[in-house]
């Protein structure tokens, strides 16, 4: 018997559920065999339901069973800590809080609607948490949204503000216009959409917050087709998001990749040529040959011949895979399907 092994049942048959989570990966991955898979997470259910906080548990092994194509079984155990919490309005609202947002993860919009709403019941009639009131109207919004229902939303995240405005939680109050804003901007109203960006850069804000309002305000601009806005935008985004953390970094860069390739995949090669630059000289790595690759290959492909050569001798020299597979889908010709009758 290996060594996790043993710790691993040491810390079953004592309910150790800290114990259990610090060995979660390492014990569980190493398990090939589908049906002994599911069986030991039977055995860690009957666990979890007795923890003081089952939630870190809960998640890892939803996310197993979401990877064995069984969301149902890994929801199922959030319903389960659910239900022994019931007598107890505080413990029950934080587990209908993670059976929502389970929901929402596994992208069910409108069991976690649902849920939220079961929540927002029992904090109107019970807990009277104003804040957790505005959260949970914030998060019912965000899930309309999801469902199409964007007027429903705007119309419930405008209570969570009107509630976070007076409360003076000036964090969330930024956060929901945020969610304002890019509502507007799904609804094409740009102009309310800019207004409500504008008040959120116009105040004392963390990184976070600035740059996901700069994102937002990519969009809009990008949405209103002023391009070079957008990508000033999400420079400022980047520049930001450079010191705090990889996810958000991430995230940026990912946006400004989906940017990238919508403007080539809709032939605006010039306002790509004309701003990787701006992004080149943010970096000293690969990234920067990456950049201006991009340039070139916008440049050739709005009929440069010469950009070909300036375009390969860059693609050389960008050694990261992930970067390098980019240009290759980049620089295929586009594909047309024509009928001649």
């Amino acid at each position: 018997m290996s060594k996790v092994k043993v710790e691993w049942e040491k810390a079953l048959e004592e309910k150790d559920c800290e114990r259990l989570l610090e060995l979660f990966d390492d014990y569980i991955e190493d398990i090939e065999d589908e049906g002994e898979l599911r069986k030991e997470l039977e055995r860690l259910e009957g666990i979890v339901l007795d923890c003081d906080d089952p939630y870190e548990l809960a998640h890892e092994i939803a996310h197993v069973y979401a990877h064995l194509d069984d969301i149902d079984a890994g929801i199922g155990l959030y319903k389960r800590i659910a239900e022994s919490r019931k007598d107890d309005p505080e413990e029950y609202a934080t587990a209908l809080y993670y059976l929502a947002d389970a929901y929402e993860h596994f992208g069910i919009p409108d069991k976690a609607i649902e849920t939220y709403e079961e929540l927002l019941k029992l904090e109107e009639e019970v807990l009277k948490n104003e804040r957790e009131i505005a959260l949970t109207l914030a998060n019912i919004a965000v899930n309309y949204d999801e469902l199409g229902e964007t007027e429903k939303a705007i119309e419930l995240m405008e209570r969570a503000r009107e509630i976070f405005e007076r409360l003076g939680d000036e964090k969330n109050h930024l956060i929901s216009l945020l969610d304002l804003a890019h509502f507007r901007y799904e609804l094409g109203d740009y102009d309310t959409a800019e207004v409500l960006i504008n008040e959120v850069l116009r105040s004392p804000r963390e990184d976070e917050i600035e740059i996901n309002a700069r994102l937002v305000e990519a969009e809009i601009f990008a949405g209103k087709e002023e391009y070079e806005k957008a990508f000033r935008a999400i420079r400022d985004a980047l520049l930001k998001a450079v010191d705090t953390s990889d996810e958000i970094f991430g995230l940026v860069f990912d946006t400004l990749v989906d940017f990238i390739e919508g403007l080539f995949n809709e032939g605006s090669y010039g306002v790509v040529a004309e701003n990787m630059e701006s992004f080149a000289e943010l970096f000293e790595d690969d990234t920067a040959y990456f950049f201006r690759a991009i340039g070139e290959l916008a440049r050739w492909k709005a009929g440069d011949e010469g950009a070909k050569k300036r375009f390969d001798e860059l693609y050389s020299k960008v050694e990261n895979e992930e970067l390098r597979s980019l240009l290759d889908e980049w620089k295929k010709p586009k594909l047309s399907l024509g009928f001649g009758l």
